[in-house]
């Protein structure tokens, strides 16, 4: 196979979700198109490295330092979303049934996959619990909404054991999302349900607060 190719499948089956053959069958629609068409769509995808950041208070993406929703001060501050990833966000948001703000972790606990709790931003939503009892708006709720899958609930169960301090209510997204299946896959009005009928989780442990 030719070099150059074979350079471009290799980049592009490094992309979550899409396998060598799947890459393949991109590199070839990409050989296919007009050049014009190619050039687009790298120019597009280094705009999108340079211009967009993780907000720096939650975590999700943004073109400034903090997003539009963390500056939004219509939000209620004392209801914190947890999610995954920033695709999360987006589609809770769609619903408009969640008028709270968000932590974005960026992952989940996966200890076949190397990822700790080091590896995720649990020690930014911990600081977050703590801060909201030093001066600032105080958490009543933390919603966890990571997805039901087994790195999802070990991850809200880690948060719930691990890091929640004592007074602050924490829910969990309503398994009418099926189990397995990724939030920001889930159709609207499922999702909806989902959020409305959330639970209140309890720790099988004593709670203590993160020490990562």
């Amino acid at each position: 196979m030719f070099p150059a190719l074979e350079n471009a499948i290799a980049l592009i089956s490094t992309l979550p979700g899409i396998g060598n053959r799947s890459a393949t069958r991109i590199a070839f629609q990409l050989l296919r198109s007009d050049e014009r068409s190619v050039q687009e769509l790298a120019e597009a995808l280094v705009d999108l490295r340079r211009r967009m950041r993780f907000c720096s208070e939650c975590g999700g993406l943004c073109e400034a330092d903090v997003c539009e929703i963390c500056e939004d001060t219509n939000r209620d501050r004392s209801a914190v979303c947890v999610v995954e990833d920033p695709g999360d966000v987006f589609a809770i948001e769609r619903t408009r049934e969640f008028r709270g703000v968000y932590h974005v972790l960026l992952g989940a606990l996966s200890p076949l996959d190397g990822i700790g709790p080091e590896d995720l931003r649990l020690g930014e939503l911990s600081r977050r619990l703590v801060s909201g009892h030093l001066g600032q708006t105080p958490i009543v709720e933390l919603f966890i909404a990571t997805n039901p899958t087994l790195e999802g609930d070990a991850t809200a169960s880690y948060i719930m054991d691990r890091i929640v301090p004592e007074g602050v209510r924490v829910t969990r997204i309503s398994h009418g999302i099926p189990t397995g299946a990724a939030i920001e896959y889930a159709d609207q009005s499922t999702l909806a349900r989902s959020i409305r009928a959330r639970t209140e989780m309890h720790g099988s442990a004593g709670r203590r607060g993160f020490d990562g």
